[in-house]
Parts: C-alpha cells; structure tokens; sequence
C-alpha cells in the first residue's frame, strides 16, 4: 500500500499554504462538532479551544498567502477581507463569552464558522485558484 500524498499542485504549493490549507480544512471539519456539541460540556470546550487554533492558525497563515495579480493591495487580494473578518468574529465570539453572553457568543461563532470556514472555503473553489484548479482540471478534468 502506498503511503498519502498530497496531489502534484498542493504538493508543490508553499508552505504557508500548505500550513493554510491543512488548518482550514481541519477547522470546517471540526466546526461541527463544536458547534452541535451540548454547550458547556467538556467537548463543546475542547473542540471549541482546538477550533479557535486553527482557526488563528488559518488566518495568520493567510497572511503570508499574496496575490499580485489585480486586484490587489500590496499583494492581498480581496479574499483577505475574510481574514479581517475571521480576526474580528473570533475575538467578539472570546470577548462574549468571558461576559457570558452566550447569545452573542453563539452567533459570532456561527458567523465566524459560516464566513470563516464555509464561504471562504466555496471561493478557494473558484477556477482560477489553487484548489479550484486542482478540483475542476486535475481532478474532475471538467476544466
């Protein structure tokens, strides 16, 4: 049996992304767990901790991840808009719940979780990006 590798074009992606696309995938699979567990409970607090790393993991890798194709901002595009945000819905979601308001703190979370992880996640899906090359061309050669 051969062992995992990753395909051709991720392979020979950079590290940050490489480091990116390992903690986000791993944050919109954990997301769920944290977020249907029963709040309080000990694994609602675990993956919740471990969700919020990656997802700090995931954003800071993202700023090293630059595009100088237009448009773009000094080689950030305006996919890390979503970086802003992920920073901004994390720390409302912390800063929520150590006032302990837990309605705030749910709704940030699942903001964060939405914006952060699903909708960022569709637009990696995009043709012209990393992903989206490898998904549509490489692995479904439909592009």
């Amino acid at each position: 049996m051969e062992p995992f590798s990753l395909p051709a074009p991720l392979a020979a992606a950079s590290t940050a992304v490489q480091v990116h696309l390992a903690a986000a995938l791993a944050a919109l699979l954990l997301g769920p767990l944290a977020l249907a567990a029963r709040k309080g409970s000990p694994l609602h607090r675990s993956a919740g901790v471990a969700w919020i790393a990656l997802m700090v993991l995931a954003a800071l890798s993202s700023l090293f991840i630059r595009d100088f194709r237009l448009p773009n901002f000094g080689g950030y595009t305006p996919i890390h808009l979503l970086t802003l945000a992920t920073a901004a819905g994390l720390a409302v979601g912390l800063w929520a719940l150590a006032r302990r308001r837990i309605t705030a703190h749910r709704r940030a979370m699942w903001s964060t979780y939405l914006g952060g992880c699903v909708v960022a996640g569709a637009f990696t899906l995009l043709p012209d990006r990393l992903l989206g090359r490898w998904l549509w061309h490489h692995a479904l050669g439909w592009i």
